[in-house]
């Protein structure tokens, strides 16, 4: 079975700016791939409708699932699920599910609250969007065809990725194991660790050198969906480094 993929686009000029550093790619990385989706690439894009336009037509052509994060909130420059109905040659209006939790939230509130232009925008949808629920702050995201909308901020694009996630069909899930070893460096490693690689065309090998203030090393992380051949490639990785002079440990270095 073949592992559907998707793509991350990142929307926020205060990302690219360097004012907001993102914190959604790791969560979604590795929720993806506890249900077997391939995450296979990110884009950070402005807030600028043709940039965001033209994206989205691009990469939901080329992946199974295009995941997208910020630009959903109450302000002139939230502007993503207006660009996403434009990408989708949609109309943008008020979607009725949406428009009613909304409506009832900030009645509830005591005084009851404003529900104003302003919060109207995070209720307004391109036409047939499916909700991705929000428990954070009720506002939702949404899904149109094989693009899902999703909040910038953390924790509720956490919140609202958790409420999608159940409902996306993946494939086996993608396992890995890490192997590091202290004093060993990338270079010492390269030309084995290739034919290492060319053992196991399926899986995914990388090695990734780290620093710390006792010393340095590197960590080999082997990943794919067969449990077994993932075991049986880190247990090579270890019996090479070992030959090489590392002394091997299974895991993340500490």
């Amino acid at each position: 079975m073949t592992n559907p993929t998707a793509c991350l686009l990142i929307i926020g000029n205060e990302v690219l700016s360097g004012r907001t550093q993102d914190a959604n790619l790791r969560y979604i990385a590795t929720g993806l791939g506890k249900i077997g989706i391939r995450l296979r690439e990110v884009r950070v894009i402005p807030d600028e409708r043709e940039v965001i336009v033209a994206t989205v037509n691009t990469v939901r052509a080329q992946y199974d699932h295009v995941f997208t994060t910020g630009g959903i909130g109450p302000t002139h420059d939230d502007i993503t699920s207006e660009c996403i109905a434009e990408a989708f040659g949609l109309p943008w209006e008020a979607h009725p599910e949406a428009w009613a939790r909304m409506e009832a939230h900030y009645a509830r509130q005591t005084p009851p609250g404003d529900f104003n232009k302003a919060r109207q925008r995070m209720a307004t949808m391109p036409r047939g969007a499916t909700l991705i629920d929000n428990v954070i702050s009720i506002a939702p995201g949404f899904t149109i065809g094989n693009v899902h909308v999703l909040a910038g901020v953390p924790r509720v694009c956490q919140a609202m990725f958790d409420a999608l996630a159940p409902s996306l069909t993946g494939g086996p899930p993608i396992v890995s194991q890490t192997v590091h070893a202290h004093g060993l460096m990338e270079g010492r490693i390269a030309e084995g660790l290739a034919g290492i690689q060319n053992q196991y065309p399926l899986l995914d090998i990388g090695s990734y050198p780290y620093y710390r203030p006792g010393g340095g090393g590197v960590a080999v992380v082997a990943k794919g969906t067969d449990p077994d051949e993932v075991a049986a490639a880190a247990r090579d990785v270890s019996v090479f480094m070992r030959a090489v002079g590392g002394m091997p440990v299974q895991g993340e270095p500490e």
